[in-house]
Formats: structure tokens, C-alpha cells, sequence
């Protein structure tokens, strides 16, 4: 199979499909990749490294989406991207498809085979592919917030750690899963007072056991999220519905009524927020303010830390693309329904039941494509 990696052109978006690495385990299974130019030169994977892992080199985008049976890449593709997918073409990247209406219509269009890391399920549960960038922006959550809660950069003026003497910021985290439980490890490295709320109570239970009473839990319903958001200093969202829109439960009202200068950092954005003040933001300009509280919001908060989320995913992603290359994706997704579930626009059809709900197509499910 030829594999294509093209430069990813999202805002601030320097992360890469395929390491070398990663290119060397598929030439060593007897495929070939081709790499555009200058795909991973901004986190430091030169091209000399690709060459020498295997990879040809191509100078545009246009060159690897015409001539590759499967296109790898990190951010959801960009309009000019889906309009040069073909049908038949793997895609295989992440898509947050539930809050995107335009792009879903797009790959619809193109006939192409999509399949999303953020869907694709493991063994003993959990999403192993969306795992590692939860990681990541897990814990740039906190950093974000400490940093917007500087006076400088619109915040209160708040050291979240506080210093003796004077009382830590509170840092509240809506949602205990690899999202919270990152944030929550490094809130507490603050010094920050932190409470996270959850429905799940054996997993309160469980960070109970680990952090004590360096920490509050607190059941999440609407009584405590309202009392939790109102005296917060910065508040993490990390809620998700895997391959759906993210419920919006933090308010316009509850936000209205937050401190001046506190920080929102949802990072459910993706999936289109938590908050229903959220919009989507970048990179380049990362906040806005609603009723005084500051709003980071950006899209691909793991794509500030390039390098470690480049390594990071690919740790993840490099056993489902071998799979789809040696075996073609109708066998890979026959013999794996764990990847199977990732399968969410396959030649005009949507085939994740959340995407086809939120969006108003009908579902399609898979094995229906897969005889």
C-alpha cells in the first residue's frame, strides 16, 4: 500500500502523521510512504530522517492525496484537504465529526473511508487512540490556566498556588476521566485547592484513595456543578460522549455569576464544549471574555507541545495503520471491532450512530459496508 503524510495546515498545528519511526515499520512490512516536504521540521523529524527511514519525499500536498491508497494525519482535514480526497481513499486521522457539520458533509461527498482515532476503542475499553492527546492537553490545561489568570493576559491576577500566607486559587475539574485526571495531577503539583466532580463514583473513590484530602470530590449534578463553577478561580472542562457533541453543562447564567478574571479552560471543544459560552479559538488568538470570565478555547491544545504529542500519538496509531495497510480496511475492520468503531463516513455513508444522530443523517452501520 502507499501511505501519504501531507504537512498539516491547521493554525499552529506542527505535529505529523507518521514519525520516522513510524515510517520504518511500514516500509519494513514492504509498503511505501511518501512524506511532503518539511512535514516535521518544525518539531525537529528532518527530512534527511524520513529518507533515511524509507519515506519518498514530495514537495506539495496535492502530489500525496492524488497518488496514496491511505492519507495518515493528526487534525481533522481542512476544506481544500477534503476536497482532494477520492473515493476509495483511507483516511485515517482524527475527525470530531458531531460538532462539524460542513466537514462530515464534505467527506460524505468525497466517498472516501474515514476512520477517526477518537472513535476507535480498545480491549479492556477506554479510547487508546484519543488517550494520549487527552494526556497531553490534560495537563497543558492547568498551564493554560495559570497563565490566563495572570492580570497581564486578562485574568484576576491570581498565583494559583498561592504562597504562605495567602490562600491557593480553586481550581474546579468537571469530568474524572484521562482529561480530569491529568489536570487534576497537576493542579494539585500547584498547590491549588482543587475539587473534581464526577458521576462516576468508583472513580472518585479511586482518586480519593490516591490524593485524600489534598482534594474535594463531589458527585456531579446540577446543585453541586453550579455551586462548584460560582466559587471557582479556573475551571477545566474535560467532559466527553465518545463520537457525540459534548453536553453543555456548564451555563451562560452559571458563567455570569463566576468571579472576575477567573479562567474557563474546555477542553471538550473539539467535540463542541461544554460550556455554553465556548467557541471555538486557536493558537494565534487563544481567548475571549464572556461577562468578565476569560475563555481559552482552543481547538488543538496539544498541538502547542508538537513534539511530545507527535510521539505520543503515534504510539497509539502505528498498530492500526500497519493493520490497515498489510490487510486492506475492510479485512483490518472484519478482524478488529475495535477499530471497526472508528469507521465514521465510509463511501457516502455515516456510520457512527452519535455523528449520524447529532448531525441528522442516517446511520449506516458498518458491517452493512464490510461483506
Amino acid at each position: 500500500m502507499l501511505v501519504g503524510v501531507p504537512k498539516e495546515i491547521k493554525n499552529h498545528e506542527y505535529r505529523v502523521g507518521l514519525t520516522p519511526a513510524s515510517v520504518r515499520e511500514l516500509v519494513a512490512r514492504g509498503h511505501q510512504v511518501l512524506v511532503q516536504a518539511g512535514a516535521g521540521l518544525e518539531i525537529g523529524l528532518l527530512d534527511e530522517q524520513y529518507v533515511a527511514a524509507g519515506a519518498g519525499i514530495v514537495a506539495g500536498a496535492k502530489e500525496i492525496f492524488e497518488r496514496a491508497d491511505m492519507i495518515v494525519k493528526v487534525k481533522e482535514p481542512q476544506p481544500q484537504e477534503c476536497a482532494m480526497l477520492r473515493e476509495g481513499q483511507i483516511l485515517y486521522t482524527y475527525l470530531h465529526l458531531a460538532p462539524d457539520p460542513e466537514q462530515t458533509a464534505a467527506l460524505v461527498k468525497s466517498g472516501a473511508i474515514c476512520i477517526a482515532y477518537e472513535t476507535i476503542t480498545g480491549p479492556g475499553g477506554g479510547l487508546p487512540l484519543l488517550a494520549p492527546m487527552s494526556e497531553v492537553a490534560g495537563r497543558m490545561a492547568i498551564q493554560a490556566g495559570a497563565s490566563h489568570l495572570e492580570k497581564s493576559k486578562g485574568g484576576m491576577g491570581l498565583l494559583l498556588g498561592g504562597v504562605p500566607g495567602v490562600a491557593p486559587g480553586h481550581v474546579v475539574i468537571i469530568g474524572a476521566g484521562v482529561v480530569g485526571t491529568n489536570a487534576l495531577q497537576m493542579a494539585v503539583g500547584t498547590g491549588a485547592r482543587v475539587t473534581v466532580l464526577d458521576k462516576n463514583i468508583d472513580r472518585l473513590r479511586q482518586l480519593d484513595l490516591v490524593y485524600g484530602n489534598r482534594i474535594t470530590t463531589l458527585y456531579s449534578n446540577a446543585h453541586a456543578l453550579e455551586e462548584a463553577v460560582v466559587s471557582s478561580d479556573l475551571v477545566i472542562g474535560g467532559v466527553l460522549v465518545p463520537g457525540a457533541a459534548a453536553p453543555k453543562l456548564v451555563t451562560r447564567d452559571m458563567v455570569s455569576r463566576m468571579k472576575k478574571g477567573a479562567v474557563v479552560v474546555d477542553v471538550a471543544i473539539d467535540q463542541g464544549g461544554c460550556f455554553e459560552t465556548s467557541h471555538a479559538t486557536t493558537h494565534a488568538d487563544p481567548t475571549f471574555m464572556v461577562d468578565g470570565v476569560v475563555h481559552y478555547c482552543v481547538a488543538n491544545m496539544p498541538g502547542a507541545v508538537a513534539r511530545t504529542s507527535t510521539f505520543a500519538l503515534n504510539n497509539a496509531t502505528i498498530a492500526h495503520a500497519v493493520a490497515l495497510a498489510n490487510k486492506g480496511w475492510r479485512q483490518a475492520l472484519r478482524e478488529d471491532p475495535h477499530l471497526k468503531n472508528g469507521l465514521n463516513v465510509c463511501q457516502g455513508k455515516v456510520t457512527y450512530a452519535a455523528v449520524a444522530k447529532d448531525l441528522g443523517y442516517d446511520y449506516v452501520p458498518a458491517d452493512t459496508l464490510l461483506a
